[in-house]
């Protein structure tokens, strides 16, 4: 079992899709292990961005991501990091296949909705930085044992 974090962007938020994206979730049997809507700090996304920092964009990034609270989220499967990648389809929106995430709801490159762990080392940092160690339940579920 893997766990893995997923970030529901503003724009995700604004256009009340929350919903629609954690019935995705659901049904490609991710189980929701923590769950709670934040507002980003300019130091949590310089933080997590800090890739990007240099990029001339950066400030747009740092403006999308904290003009409305976003939803973070800690979901576990068997490969639940490969599942919510092809879940959430390729960055662009233009480029996602129909069906995916980004590919139905996305926009455009700037506000593509939602952010999905690359790897289990990033996920184990995101997580972190995300819940703190904190706020992320186990449980068993009835059919947990089919799968």
């Amino acid at each position: 079992m893997e766990t893995t974090l997923i970030l529901l962007k503003p724009d995700t938020v604004e256009r009340g899709l929350i919903g629609q994206v954690l019935t995705r979730l659901e049904q490609k049997w991710l189980k929701i292990n923590g769950l709670k809507m934040m507002e980003m700090t300019p130091e949590l996304v310089s933080e997590h961005y800090d890739f990007l920092a240099d990029k001339p964009f950066f400030p747009k990034i740092m403006s999308y991501m904290t003009r409305t609270p976003i939803v973070a989220i800690a979901v576990s499967g068997a490969n639940a990091i490969a599942t919510v990648r092809m879940l959430t389809g390729a960055t662009n929106p233009q480029e996602a296949l129909p069906g995916s995430i980004r590919g139905d709801f996305g926009l455009t490159i700037d506000g593509n909705i939602i952010h999905a762990s690359d790897s289990a080392e990033t996920a184990e940092v995101e997580l972190k930085r995300f819940f703190g160690g904190k706020d992320i339940y186990e449980y068993a579920r009835g059919f947990d044992d089919v799968l």
